[in-house]
């Protein structure tokens, strides 16, 4: 099957490919099939969000489409950044380190590490078939950003089973653990168990 990924994203766009191929199917981003429109994400879940970009490029393009919004809860902060992840700090963060740095200065006194990355998948298929599927890493957050890979909030996520950041691991570990790779997991079983076939 060959989807539209809902994202020009290409880090992204490299993690949900490199799954997605596993699993048999080709994926392009917008930018590859024509697209530079960038949907509104004006949802207050993550299911929301996906659901609004995978609608955009399905009624743009009239192929099957997949999106994924994910972000980082913080346990001390009320589940925030959460669906503002990428937005995070507003105008005083634009990139990611600046995001990071701000999100560590909110939690400087701060003991409760609790945080978890947290994805859903929406796949949208031309004639109104929706798949969703989410998943959750739990995890730690560091007090200062470890590694050198990943992107976002990676360097300061901290998965003890593994003993690793995100920004440390292989990223063929990272995407068997992930909260992304928990996500298409579980859209794998259900593709497979109801739309193998469309």
């Amino acid at each position: 099957m060959q989807f539209i990924l809902a994202s020009n994203n290409e880090k992204k766009l490299k993690e949900l490919r490199a799954i997605l191929i596993e699993m048999g199917h080709e994926v392009r981003s917008q930018r590859e099939a024509g697209l530079e429109f960038v949907a509104e994400e004006t949802g207050r879940t993550f299911s929301e969000n996906a659901r609004i970009k995978a609608r955009a490029v399905v009624e743009a393009t009239g192929l099957a489409a997949i999106a994924d919004d994910s972000g980082i809860v913080v346990e001390a902060l009320g589940g925030a950044p959460g669906v503002d992840s990428a937005v995070y700090g507003g105008d005083l963060c634009e990139t990611d380190g600046d995001r990071v740095r701000f999100l560590l200065a909110n939690m400087e006194q701060e003991d409760d590490r609790r945080a978890a990355f947290v994805s859903v998948i929406v796949c949208m298929l031309p004639d109104g078939t929706l798949i969703e599927a989410e998943g959750r890493l739990e995890g730690e957050l560091l007090r200062e950003p470890r590694g050198a890979g990943g992107f976002g909030y990676d360097p300061i996520f901290f998965v003890p089973e593994v003993g690793f950041s995100f920004a440390e691991m292989d990223q063929s570990v990272k995407n068997r653990l992930s909260h992304r790779g928990r996500a298409l997991e579980k859209f794998r079983e259900m593709w497979e168990k109801t739309y193998a076939d469309k």
